[in-house]
């Protein structure tokens, strides 16, 4: 084989990975197959996306914000216990793992902020690991 054969041979060949959150800015699907848009979930907005509304926006951030904050809280709240002593082994990890559960609910509820109710409901839901988190940081 020569290189030009392989040359060739790479720019014929196009690699295709899977969707998983497509970008507003690349083609939605391989090769001309263009997704429409009750079929994906989770998207980041395209240039030609209507803009979320301003009260939609305003009580999401709002939400996220207090979730953040108890976050921030809960982790000053465990630092201490870990630096005290006390707390056992497996207490920073389920903190950091609970934590991180609820903070990827906030992001896909952004990423889904097209959608009417799936963004609400990811936010309850980063509540959930959030109040599992309170819960084990007062009783250490």
């Amino acid at each position: 084989m020569t290189t030009t054969e392989v040359q060739e041979q790479a720019r014929t060949r196009e690699v295709t990975a899977p969707e998983v959150v497509p970008f507003g800015w690349e083609p939605t699907g391989p090769a001309g197959t263009e997704l429409s848009d009750e079929e994906v979930l989770f998207r980041f907005p395209a240039a030609d996306d209507p803009a979320p509304g301003a009260r939609r926006l305003l009580g999401m951030s709002i939400y996220a914000t207090l979730l953040g904050l108890t976050g921030v809280g809960i982790g000053i709240r465990g630092l201490v216990s870990q630096i005290g002593g006390g707390a056992p082994g497996w207490y920073t990890w389920v903190l950091a793992f609970l934590g991180m559960v609820s903070v990827a609910l906030s992001v896909g509820a952004f990423l889904s902020i097209h959608r009417r109710v799936l963004p609400w409901l990811l936010l309850l839901g980063a509540a959930v690991p959030l109040a599992a988190d309170v819960m084990l940081a007062v009783a250490y």
